[in-house]
């Protein structure tokens, strides 16, 4: 397994950017597929998007279509999370993830990393 840190987070007005970072440690991170979920208070955890390691294909979660952009660099061990144009309904705890086998159920995912907290004000 990988060990994920998550980092970037913070209070940011609508309409503004920010970028969270995913660091990863361990073995074989390139051969992860690496996912971002979103937790609000009093909701489940949901899935944001996801990068494929073998083609780098990227999934999204319809709300952040168009807004958000995910990547990675294989060399650094790092994924991101670039979010724009920012929404007060974005507010969440953001949570890196990986796993072999892709998808967007976080029940498939076996590496989390610990959070890190997006505010959005209006």
């Amino acid at each position: 397994q990988v060990q994920l840190v998550e980092s970037g987070g913070g209070l940011v007005q609508a309409g503004g950017s920010l970028r969270l970072s995913c660091a990863a440690s361990g073995r074989a991170f390139s051969y992860y597929h690496l996912g971002w979920f979103r937790q609000a208070p009093g909701k489940e955890r949901e899935f944001v998007a996801l990068i494929k390691w073998s083609d780098g294909r990227t999934t999204y979660v319809d709300s952040v279509k168009g807004r958000f952009t995910i990547s990675r660099d294989n060399a650094k061990n790092t994924m991101y999370l670039q979010m724009n144009s920012l929404k007060p309904e974005d507010t969440a705890v953001y949570y890196c993830a990986a796993n072999k086998w892709g998808g967007s159920d976080p029940k498939n995912f076996g590496s989390w990393g610990q959070g890190t907290q997006v505010t959005v004000s209006s």
